[in-house]
Parts: C-alpha cells; structure tokens; sequence
C-alpha cells in the first residue's frame, strides 16, 4: 500500500463507522484515515481522537469534499443511509476498493449492477450482513467441526436501545418498508414466508424469549451456499436484552445453532451464543474493520476486482480472535452436544 493511500469512511460519525475507525487505527498505526459525515465538526472530532485522520463533509448530491488533493481512497467504506451508494461512485470512479454495509438483500441491486458494470474497475465487498458479517464469519468458524451440515437456524437478539443513530433507524424502517417476508432456505429451496411462517420465538440467554421474526439477509444466502446446508433460517427479534434485563448496558445476544453429521457421520448438533456485552456496535465495527484490512492487502494476499462477499475473504478463525479482543464471548446453549 502507497503512501498516499487512504481508507474513506462514510459516516465515519456514527457509531459503526467511528469504531472500525478505531479499530483500524489500533490494528495498523500509520493508515491514513479520512473520517467523512454530513456535520464536518463532528467529522473533525472523530478524526482528531484518531490521529493521522483527516475529516470530510457527505453532500448526498454531490459527493465527497474536503478530500486531502495527495490522497486517492485506497478504500472506501459506505455505511448507513444514503451515503452507502456515494461511498460505491466515489470507489468506482476513483479505482478504490469498496465496502458496503447497509443494503441488506432486499436492496442490493445498485451495488450487485454497478459491480457488474465496472467489473474490472476495482473490488467490492458486499457487507451488509448482520453485524456487517461478523455473526456470519462466528457461524462458520462453530461449524468446522463438521464434516456436513443438515440445518442453521440463527437466532439474534437487537436491544431496543441499541438500535445505532438516526441512520441505523432508518434501515431498519427502509428493509420494513421492502418486505415483511423473511427469507429461509428449506429443503435446498431458497423460499420467501409470511406469517404465520415467519414467526419466531426467539430466546435470550437467560431462557426468556421474545417474539420474533425470519427476516430476509444475506446471511441467509452465504451460510446456505457456503455450507451447503438444505436447511437455513435467521430470526431476529427487538426487545430487551439479557444484559439490560440484569441491570447492566444493552448486550447482543445472537444464537447460532448447527446440525448435522461429524468424522464418520455420527449426527451432532452445536448450540452456542455469542455475546458483546457492550452490543452490537463493536461487533459491527469489527465486522468493517475485518473487511478494510482485506480489501487493502494488509492481511492476506491482493483481493482482485469484482463482487466478494465475506465468507469468501475472510478467515473465520481470524476474524474470531478480532472479535475477542473487543469482549465477545461463546456460551454453551441449551442442545449443545
């Protein structure tokens, strides 16, 4: 990586984009940073705390401005809201790299076209998984122990009051807005369901549950076609967390249960949880910081233009051990075997 290469971050602001920011500034020192949001004193603020950190301002209509004249964006990272498909122009035509994490499946189609479209220009990294990937990366990393899986079914656990900023909200009323079906695969049958279908109970780690819903993301789609597994399901629920629910901060709470044969095809299941006690928002933030490192080389061989998805650049062991260092934790659920 040159010089004068930079990793732009839109909606460096915002609780996601800030904490990849940190993370990626604890991870690797010297990379230069362009922290870039819609209020340009807050833009200062975060890039000030960073170091080596420079701030920009988002014109939804315009683009980027402020951008340091010697820096060309190694990288570009498009979070929430409407900055998402800025982030994906200014990659495309500056021939940087690119990360998005807030399309969800239900609208992916601007970035998956302009990939297609550009399919030389540079590579695109398709996050907008939950936790920007990191809760698919955990699932894969507890099912190596397999030989073959049967069925996953993850189950995941949103504090209300750990929803992220206005932009967060705004996704989640964006995908409501899209489809109140949920995506499963069912008999290797990728298959859309409604309710009563799509309903789900959905327990804490304290053996509480909340209702829930299968929601259509694309962890569906990569825990399906990476395993191999006929039988998938995501569920997601809004409510209290466990950890709230003992008095302490808002927790995340995502339960990923696996099934399916080991060595010498004996049947076992796996049921564990993974938790951040602080909530999503470090996780998430490792999930972007985990896809940056990649996408520049700086863990792992170049990564070559065209559409990528984590699971296909990631390693899940690694990707653990990052999560780890932030506070994630596995516990045993009730089933594990």
């Amino acid at each position: 990586m040159g010089q004068t290469e930079s990793v732009l971050i839109l909606g460096g602001t915002g609780q996601a984009g800030a904490g990849a920011a940190a993370l990626l500034r604890r991870w690797h020192p010297a990379l230069p940073l362009t922290i870039a949001g819609r209020d340009i004193d807050r833009a200062r603020r975060v890039a000030d705390g960073l170091g080596a950190a420079t701030a920009a301002t988002i014109d939804l209509r315009r683009g980027v401005r402020g951008l340091p004249g010697d820096r060309r964006g190694a990288a570009g990272v498009a979070g929430r809201g409407g900055a998402r498909l800025v982030g994906r122009g200014v990659a495309a035509r500056g021939g940087g790299a690119c990360l998005s994490i807030s399309s969800g499946l239900v609208d992916i189609a601007p970035e998956v076209v302009a990939g297609a479209q550009r399919a030389n220009a540079a590579p695109i990294l398709v996050a907008s998984h939950y936790c920007a990937g990191a809760v698919l990366l955990a699932a894969l990393h507890s099912a190596r122990r397999f030989d073959r899986i049967d069925a996953i079914r993850i189950s995941a656990v949103l504090d209300e009051q750990d929803t992220g900023g206005p932009a967060g909200i705004a996704d989640l009323q964006r995908w409501s807005t899209a489809t109140s079906a949920g995506l499963v695969r069912r008999d290797g049958v990728f298959t859309w369901v409604t309710d009563p279908d799509a309903q789900a109970d959905v327990r804490r780690t304290d053996g509480t549950g909340l209702p829930g819903r299968s929601i259509a993301v694309l962890d569906v789609t990569s825990l399906a076609l990476a395993t191999d597994a006929p039988d998938v399901r995501f569920d997601f629920a809004v409510g209290e967390s466990a950890g709230r629910r003992r008095g302490g901060p808002a927790s995340l709470e995502v339960r990923i249960d696996l099934e399916g044969a080991g060595p010498g095809g004996a049947p076992i299941r796996r049921s564990r949880y993974l938790v951040h006690p602080a909530g999503q928002r470090p996780m998430t933030a490792t999930g972007i910081a985990l896809g940056v490192e990649r996408l520049l080389g700086l863990r792992g061989e170049a990564v070559a233009p065209g559409i990528h998805m984590p699971e296909t650049l990631l390693d899940p062991a690694y990707a653990v051990e990052r999560m780890a260092e932030t506070g994630a934790y596995f516990i045993g659920a009730p089933g594990d075997s």
